[in-house]
């Protein structure tokens, strides 16, 4: 690691808001400076700590490898990527399932305990597999960046595996939840060769965060 203190990873897109804001309630006014979106690094001079604003995808990589000694990750790319770290706290926000979902039309006589092989597009092939995997489903998956939901508008899949908060996405888009594969949110996850080499520091870390969430008063 360097010479610095905790190297921080933090995640753009749906969870970045209230990551900032847990950071800021601990007093750690430097991060504000992420929040127009076109600095990528904060330093706060007090502790030594660095702030990375990283894509949310990459935050498993860069604490697994060592980038950063620790990060916010939804729990939904721990699943996908399953990266070798410590996953000590649940932080409670950014809640949502990952769900298999089809066309409405589709869905009033479709019965998914008969599905033998599919089609799937989805941003998550490895979860994906897995899932329909265990179920002996036979699944060809198509892994798409963004705008799920239009893969069965064109014909390119009939279903689709993708992260729902409300649903309203789904609906708009006339597609239909027919399964839930798993439940998301943010999690703090750890260098495991941090955890030895800096353990009162991201020991602190933990508790300070932890005291939070429980403050926050959010069910488990």
């Amino acid at each position: 690691m360097q010479a610095h203190g905790l190297a921080i990873a933090l995640p753009k897109g749906r969870l970045f808001a209230d990551s900032l804001d847990l950071f800021l309630r601990l007093g750690i006014g430097a991060v504000e400076t992420l929040r127009e979106g076109r600095r990528l690094v904060a330093e706060d001079p007090a502790r030594g700590w660095r702030f990375l604003c990283v894509r949310a995808a990459d935050v498993p990589t860069y604490v697994e490898h060592g980038a950063a000694d620790v990060g916010i990750a939804g729990k939904d790319q721990l699943l996908e990527q399953r990266p070798d770290v410590y996953e000590p706290l649940d932080l409670r926000f950014g809640r949502c399932r990952l769900v298999v979902a089809e066309p409405a039309s589709l869905g009033r006589s479709d019965d998914p305990g008969q599905w033998s092989s599919i089609r799937v597009a989805t941003k998550y092939p490895n979860l994906t597999e897995r899932h329909f995997a265990a179920r002996g489903v036979q699944v060809e998956v198509l892994k798409l960046g963004g705008s799920i939901e239009l893969a069965p508008l064109v014909g390119l899949a009939q279903r689709v595996v993708d992260l729902v908060d409300t649903g309203r996405t789904l609906r708009e888009n006339g597609l239909v939840e027919v399964e839930e594969i798993a439940r998301a949110s943010a999690r703090l996850i750890v260098n495991r060769a941090s955890l030895k080499t800096r353990y009162a520091e991201v020991r602190r870390l933990i508790e300070d965060l932890q005291k939070l969430v429980q403050a926050d008063g959010r069910a488990a």
